[in-house]
């Protein structure tokens, strides 16, 4: 997999793309011979997209306590696993789209007896009424020119816009966001996406060779290279990887 992962830089609250940083408290020691009785997963808040060039699990910081904006320039698939694995963690997920016999399968497999995940028209998002306990992810897949919400980003509220490529839409959409996700495009729109986040050279010219299911994720002067591979129950559910829809 092309391109290259920079070591991701904290701040004393936030770090800036891939996840909160979990709770702080004193260091606990272990004996040795215990180490195997371990069964709970370490690690920052959020939802795993994947892995990263040294197979580590991606996070996406996705719950925040302040408005939070995500593009992902990519495919439907990739936006419904993130949609799914938003709700395994409990996140409310709201999709704004005009294709709802899309999203209609995914829904009802994601939510059960239960609607974690609920689908609106365009312009027809009510207020979720997102708290910390009980967090929202809206994802718009409103096509290439997506309107002006009537809901946006605010408090444990995160907006997910995906655009399937580039569009005249796109660079205010990219420079406002915290969090860009960039898969296959055109060399054309690759060098294009290159000085909208002021990637290298390396990294622009390995967005016109990506594999399906790699996405390379920025905010700020962070980036990551991403592969989402599905589980069982996302292959059954959705297929394999695959960039166009």
């Amino acid at each position: 997999m092309p391109g290259s992962t920079d070591s991701v830089r904290t701040s004393p609250r936030l770090r800036l793309g891939f996840g909160l940083r979990g709770p702080r408290t004193p260091r606990q020691v272990l004996p040795l011979e215990q180490v195997d009785a371990l069964a709970l997963p370490l690690g920052d808040d959020g939802v795993v997209a994947g892995v990263d060039v040294q197979e580590r699990p991606a996070v996406l910081g996705l719950h925040r306590p302040v408005p939070y904006d995500v593009v992902l320039v990519g495919g439907l698939w990739t936006a419904q696993v993130l949609a799914l694995r938003a709700a395994g963690t409990g996140a409310r997920v709201a999709v704004e789209t005009g294709r709802p016999q899309v999203w209609t399968g995914l829904a009802r497999a994601a939510g059960g007896d239960q609607q974690c995940m609920t689908l609106h028209e365009v312009g027809r998002v009510p207020p979720l009424g997102a708290t910390a306990v009980s967090p929202v992810v809206v994802i718009r897949d409103c096509g290439m020119k997506p309107p002006r919400g009537r809901v946006s980003s605010g408090p444990w509220q995160s907006v997910l816009t995906l655009l399937p490529y580039l569009s005249p839409a796109a660079p205010r959409l990219l420079r406002g966001a915290s969090l860009a996700g960039i898969q296959q495009v055109s060399p054309e729109e690759a060098r294009q996406v290159g000085r909208i986040l002021s990637l290298t050279q390396q990294e622009t010219e390995a967005l016109s060779t990506l594999a399906d299911g790699v996405t390379l994720w920025c905010a700020g002067r962070d980036r990551q290279f991403v592969l989402t591979r599905p589980t069982d129950a996302e292959l059954g559910l959705l297929g394999a990887a695959r960039r166009l829809d």
